[in-house]
């Protein structure tokens, strides 16, 4: 397996803000919607995802926001993040964009963080429901000159 976690889920208390915010900052990193047509409707009620979904959950990695099952408010994490791959730079600054005009708020605008890496290009912004999500390129120290559109899979996992 090429990736350290089945899924990850992220609450809500508005879906359809969720998925606008979702579906505009997860296609600048090469995701689209889940699939789970086909699948029980009362299982996938209030869930929507981004990423690889196949054969029925047999293989997952993706990112879920769903309302919470116990049926209380959607409350963020204190100290909790999820951070995402980008494969470029341009793809970091890209996101950060598409997380501002689609409700989102920066915690950070993209840029080098030599405190933690020499090649650690990141942004940082929190969703609608304040979830903190990272967006992260490693492997460069300069900007790429020129964004190749071919390699459309994330660095890492």
């Amino acid at each position: 397996m090429s990736s350290l976690f089945a899924y990850i889920c992220l609450g809500s208390n508005n879906l359809e803000r969720s998925a606008g915010f979702y579906d505009a900052t997860m296609a600048v990193l090469g995701y689209r919607r889940c699939v789970t047509d086909g699948e029980s409707g009362t299982s996938w009620a209030d869930w929507i995802g981004w990423g690889l979904y196949e054969q029925e959950g047999a293989v997952q990695d993706a990112l879920w926001i769903c309302k919470p099952y116990d049926g209380a408010p959607a409350t963020v994490s204190n100290g909790g993040m999820v951070a995402l791959w980008a494969k470029d730079w341009a793809s970091v600054d890209e996101f950060h964009a598409k997380a501002l005009s689609h409700g989102g708020v920066s915690e950070g605008a993209p840029g080098l963080r030599l405190a933690y890496n020499p090649d650690f290009y990141a942004c940082y912004v929190r969703d609608p429901d304040g979830n903190k999500l990272a967006v992260v390129c490693r492997g460069f120290t300069s900007p790429q000159l020129h964004r190749n559109d071919d390699d459309a899979a994330p660095r890492g996992g």
